[in-house]
Formats: C-alpha cells, structure tokens, sequence
C-alpha cells in the first residue's frame, strides 16, 4: 500500500476491540520500526515510546479513569480499555536540553522542533497500523495523568507525556468527515 493510501485509510476508530487482525510481536516490530525511521531536527532522537499490552492496558484506562474521579464518562473511557492496548508517546526533555546546550543559536527552537517530531511519530505509526488492519485514535489526556502514569511504567521523570493511542481490532467503521473545500486550505502559485 502506498503512502497516501495509508493515510486515506487512517481515521480515529473509537470502536476498537481486542481482537488484533495480526499478532500483537508484529505490531510491536512494527513500532519499533516506524520510530527509528520517523526524522527529526539534529537526529535528536528524543521521541520515546511504551506499548501497555494486556493486563497494562486495561490497568491504564482504570487508572485514567479513576485519576479523573467520573469527571470523564466510563462509558468513553471503557471504549479506549476495549481495545488491545495503547502506546503512549514522550518525549525526553534530556536529550532536547542536550542538543540546546550543544547549539545554543537554536536553543529555543528545540522543544518546538521535538515536538513536531513526536507529532510525525504519532502520525506515522497511526498509518502505519492501519496498514495492519488495526484501528487507533490519539487522546491527550496528559498533563492530569502524568504522575501516576510515570509511576505505572517506571517512566523516567524527565520524559513528557505527549499522547496516548489507543489501538485495536475494528469494531465498526467510523462516520465519514465534513472537510473544507480543500483551496481554503491550499494554495497554488505558478
């Protein structure tokens, strides 16, 4: 499949089940793989990324769900611990504070920089998993759930909890989505 058929086919699937269309070691080299292609500035490499497979994963959403007291709905909550796990993505604040004291001149680009690495690692591994027949949505849930989340996983405290994807087998398809004529969004000059 190319590139812009997979991304076609990406969609935020929030009827996802545990019931993975592949093996869960080969969503997993799959990750590993997407993460060490994806580029970022000054190859910082500061994306980082855990995979909550099985107990992990439904001990994360009833952790989620209890740090946020009924304040978010259990139904919605239960529809993300349905699936058969999440990858949660960080980025490590060491390695961006590194490269800004090695290149000083750039040293306030860096967290942007970063940051839009770890937005293409999400979206790549996102296609990427689609690619695999498995459904995904990205949530933000994080900074209320950081501690606790860091604690769960023994996650360094340097590293910042930039999202979390759900992921699974596909329930249902999703609802197709108003867009804007696209030449509101694109423009041409030649």
């Amino acid at each position: 499949m190319g590139i812009r058929e997979s991304i076609r086919k990406r969609r935020s699937y929030y009827d996802i089940n545990k019931e993975l269309s592949v093996d869960t070691d080969q969503v997993i080299e799959c990750v590993k793989e997407v993460v060490s292609l994806v580029p970022d500035a000054y190859n910082m490499q500061s994306s980082k990324v855990v995979i909550a497979l099985n107990e992990y994963q439904d001990q994360l959403w009833d952790t989620i769900y209890d740090i946020f007291a009924g304040k978010v709905k259990r139904e919605k909550i239960d529809s993300f611990k349905a699936g058969a796990g999440t990858i949660l993505f960080f980025i490590d604040e060491e390695i961006v504070k590194g490269v800004q004291d090695k290149f000083p001149r750039f040293a306030e680009e860096f967290a942007g920089w970063s940051a839009q690495a770890s937005a293409m690692l999400q979206f790549s591994v996102w296609s990427a998993l689609r690619d695999l027949d498995i459904g995904a949505s990205l949530q933000h849930y994080n900074p209320v759930i950081d501690d606790k989340v860091k604690a769960m996983f023994n996650i360094p405290a340097h590293y910042k909890l930039m999202a979390q994807m759900p992921f699974g087998g596909i329930g249902s398809e999703p609802d197709p989505k108003a867009k804007v004529d696209i030449a509101e969004r694109v423009k041409v000059f030649k």
